[in-house]
């Protein structure tokens, strides 16, 4: 139970390259080559159009002999012979391929259900394993996108997902990556496009951004007018210390008012007269 638990009962993951009994075809495999040898020698002329093959550049061929991979190596670029009779061949394009994972609807660890698509770029290293060991490497690796996609995100909160897409898009790449190894496929990049949230969460965080602006714009406001206050403070007790201050105080305004230019004239009044009059009162 032990064993079976610590994952014993699972299967062994496949090798990528084929097993080293691949390319024995055996007496009777043998004697339809060599005759499908003398078949070519016999009509050359006509069979030099049906051995010849070429591929790109980009392009590698994945050749069976009687249903077996002749070798652990794809053929090409270029030119490359086959056996009309008992040879056929897969054309395996090694560009880098891109795709948009349809929006899939997620719900995250804190219960918000939210909608995201993403891309990812990904190319075929190795022909071999990506014809032999998968049915079809480019779906099986575009739905495989999509659950990855699912799984990630349903572990993250609304937070992290808005905040860190790069973690996300990273631990996405590697988990791609680990499971299309065994099909000859590089995950090389994953990016999250959209996130689109509901409308109503949408008006929500918008009135709870506006209310947290509100809040520090008044908490300023304060600050400002404490400030201010302090500064005033400061400054009536230095005029107090000197009644000068204050005249120059007076002088300073009227040439404020004198550069615009209007008719407005303004005496000003020594605070010493004023508390000598009110000293008299007394």
């Amino acid at each position: 139970w032990l064993n079976s638990y610590n994952g014993a009962h699972l299967p062994r993951q496949r090798s990528p390259l084929p097993d080293k009994n691949s390319g024995k075809l055996g007496c009777c495999g043998w004697l339809l080559v060599f005759i499908s040898i003398i078949f070519v020698i016999v009509t050359f002329p006509l069979t030099i159009f049906m051995c010849v093959k070429i591929v790109k550049e980009y392009e590698r061929a994945v050749i069976f002999r009687l249903g077996r991979i002749t070798d652990k190596k794809a053929k090409g670029p270029g030119l490359f012979l086959i056996l009309p009779c008992t040879d056929n061949f897969v054309k395996v394009d090694l560009r880098t391929v891109s795709f948009d994972i349809p929006p899939q609807e997620i719900l995250t660890k804190d219960s918000v259900t939210v909608s995201v698509d993403g891309v990812v770029y990904f190319r075929v290293y190795c022909p071999i394993s990506a014809v032999a060991n998968v049915t079809n490497a480019h779906s099986s690796t575009r739905l495989l996108a999509q659950t990855t996609l699912r799984n990630v995100l349903g572990t993250k909160n609304l937070a992290e997902l808005l905040s860190d897409r790069e973690g996300i898009s990273l631990s996405m790449q590697e988990a791609l990556d680990e499971a299309t190894h065994p099909w000859g496929i590089k995950v090389e990049r994953v990016e999250i496009k959209d996130v689109k949230l509901p409308h109503q969460l949408q008006r929500a965080m918008a009135a709870e951004a506006e209310a947290s602006r509100e809040a520090r714009a008044k908490i300023i406001a304060a600050e400002g007018e404490m400030n201010a206050s302090r500064a005033l403070k400061e400054a009536s007790l230095v005029m107090a210390d000197s009644p000068s201050a204050l005249q120059l105080r007076y002088l300073q305004t009227l040439n404020t008012i004198a550069a615009e230019k209007n008719s407005t004239i303004i005496f000003p009044l020594p605070i010493d007269i004023i508390q000598h009059f009110m000293h008299w009162k007394a």
